[in-house]
């Protein structure tokens, strides 16, 4: 599976130039057979640097910058690959997924817990408006 297409790439690349706190991440990758996510809200000129929110599964995900290369390199057990979310769209910032997922230990995606970090943050949950790119 192609975990980036052209599109998505680019808008990945736009939010990467534009750098502000709002950036709804575009992108959600996993782990099929066990607990690793991303979600990605930027694309460096490089093409391959994402930056977003990293939940390997050990209770402790992290903002930062990961690489698209070594993710698609990646094989797991059973011959399964890392697999992009098709279905994903958000009207969260990324800066919203981070604070939910500092607060349950994991990348979170439920309404409700997005809603009390967005208010934990000083945050009006109802300002963000449903993502155009769905």
């Amino acid at each position: 599976m192609i975990l980036a297409s052209d599109d998505l790439r680019r808008r990945l690349l736009a939010q990467g130039e534009a750098r502000g706190a709002q950036q709804v991440p575009l992108l959600k990758l996993f782990n099929p057979v066990g607990a690793a996510r991303w979600l990605a809200s930027e694309l460096d000129a490089d093409g391959d640097t994402l930056f977003g929110l990293a939940d390997l599964g050990f209770g402790c995900p992290e903002l930062g910058s990961f690489s698209l290369a070594e993710i698609e390199a990646l094989r797991l057990p059973y011959g399964c690959q890392i697999e992009r979310d098709l279905t994903f769209s958000t009207r969260f910032p990324l800066v919203v997924y981070a604070e939910a997922a500092r607060l349950k230990g994991r990348i979170v995606e439920r309404e409700r817990w997005l809603s009390e970090a967005a208010i934990s943050l000083g945050l009006d949950p109802t300002q963000f408006r449903a993502n155009p790119h769905g």
